[in-house]
């Protein structure tokens, strides 16, 4: 993925499409020039970053810088920072490894992005894919087909449909059971359940039966009204069983201390760390370095929660993005590190291969190959954060989290070039603005630590 960045830009279009290519000689360089000139932009200085002067940049003039990053201009970028740092640029950053290999309809792709940075629109979509108009998700349930047809009338369906029942051909394959018939009609039922006429029959006495020998019961005393019962007249007298004993119970020695009974531990004993209860999780993108330089350039120093950044690079050179987001941050800027606590007043840059857990009602970083998943965040301490470019495949997590009594918010305004996770968390009836505004919500909500 493209890593982009600038401060706040304040120049015009026209500035924007006069650029400055900072690389060293080789393909990535050539990519970069060819996407430039698609894109409708004027290419004013093409140079080495390790052989520019401070002074050539400055002077050319030009509102937007591109960067092909790479480990071998690290030290050229810290020497060229007063110049870059100026509000007036606009600077967008590529992997140059990235770059030197992109080709055919990701570098088309590409190249639109750019085209709809330099350009200031929202369009990059290939031509032939415009649309009429934009699906936006309303709030509410969809329409029941029940509702549609409240009002129709249907006598005319219900007619038409006895009258084709005759026509409807039969199953040829099936074969009825044996003993089957047609359903009987109310009359024929009733005719059935008629009972015949019984015919004459000769009266025979039933023969007596032979009642079997009763044991003799011992007569009770008049006054013994114990043993009395209503017997049936046809039930034989069957004598009285006495109950069987209850089961004895094992006494209670006399000598139980119970004094010496105590509550048991529902957890273990332990002082709490000083890691956070919990964190800002902010998801990032395409678009995303510039919406992320804004918000941590607005949020100040000793904030009373962490920030966790989540912006997927195919690169994997979070090193670089950290490197980049210091100069803008009065947080302090790190690279999470596995079985580490996570601490109020840092921000941090996620790799693929880190999430997070609590341990010990503290939350720290632990190593997970699937990355950051956002149900480990505790919610009642929690939040997070949708910028341009954010994962839409986290979309139903992260409002799962607000269910649960996460704070959750998303980019609006210009600079969200990618607004599919963000539309989608704001439609939710989430909290929404631009980066600056969000940074002012995480201050006012969290608030800072003396």
């Amino acid at each position: 993925m493209t890593c982009w960045g600038s401060p706040v830009p304040v120049n015009d279009l026209t500035s924007l499409l006069s650029v400055a290519l900072l690389a060293r000689v080789g393909p990535a360089r050539d990519r970069l020039r060819d996407a430039l000139v698609q894109a409708g932009a004027t290419v004013v200085l093409e140079d080495d970053p390790n052989s520019l002067q401070p002074d050539a940049l400055r002077d050319a003039d030009v509102g937007t810088v591109l960067i092909a990053l790479e480990p071998a201009i690290e030290d050229a970028l810290e020497r060229l920072d007063p110049v870059l740092a100026s509000p007036r640029l606009t600077l967008i950053f590529d992997e140059a490894e990235l770059a030197a290999r992109r080709e055919g309809w990701e570098a088309q792709r590409w190249a639109r992005h750019l085209a709809a940075k330099l350009h200031g629109h929202h369009d990059v979509l290939p031509p032939g894919s415009e649309q009429d108009g934009l699906l936006q998700p309303e709030p509410g349930l969809p329409v029941t087909p029940a509702e549609l047809h409240a009002d129709a009338p249907l006598e005319f369906h219900v007619r038409e449909a006895f009258d084709a029942a005759s026509d409807v051909p039969a199953d040829g394959l099936y074969q009825p059971p044996e003993g089957y018939s047609e359903p009987m009609s109310l009359e024929e039922a009733l005719a059935a359940m008629q009972v015949p006429a019984a015919a004459p029959q000769i009266n025979v006495p039933p023969p007596v039966p032979t009642a079997p020998a009763i044991p003799a019961v011992p007569a009770a005393p008049l006054g013994d009204h114990s043993s009395w019962s209503l017997v049936d007249e046809d039930t034989a007298v069957v004598a009285a069983v006495p109950p069987p004993p209850p089961p004895s119970v094992p006494a209670v020695p006399s000598d139980f201390d119970i004094e010496r009974l105590s509550l048991v531990e529902l957890e273990p004993e332990g002082s709490p760390s000083d890691a956070a209860p919990g964190a800002v999780l902010v998801l990032a993108g395409i678009g995303g370095p510039d919406a992320l330089r804004r918000l941590l350039a607005a949020l100040p120093a000793g904030l009373a929660v962490p920030i966790l950044v989540y912006m997927r690079l195919d690169g994997g050179r979070y090193g670089n993005l950290v490197t980049q987001m210091k100069r803008v941050s009065a947080l302090p800027v790190l690279l999470a590190e596995s079985d580490q606590p996570v601490l109020a007043g840092n921000a941090y840059i996620l790799s693929d291969d880190v999430g997070v857990a609590v341990h010990n009602r503290g939350l720290h970083f632990s190593a997970d190959a699937q990355g950051i998943r956002v149900d480990a965040l505790p919610p009642a301490h929690s939040g997070v954060v949708v910028l341009s470019g954010g994962d839409a495949a986290l979309v139903d997590e992260v409002l799962g989290l607000a269910v649960a009594g996460a704070w959750v918010a998303g980019q609006t305004g210009e600079g969200c070039y990618d607004p599919l996770a963000a539309s989608a968390v704001i439609a939710a009836g989430m909290a929404a603005g631009d980066p600056k505004q969000l940074a002012q919500a995480i201050e006012e909500r969290w608030g800072v630590s003396e």
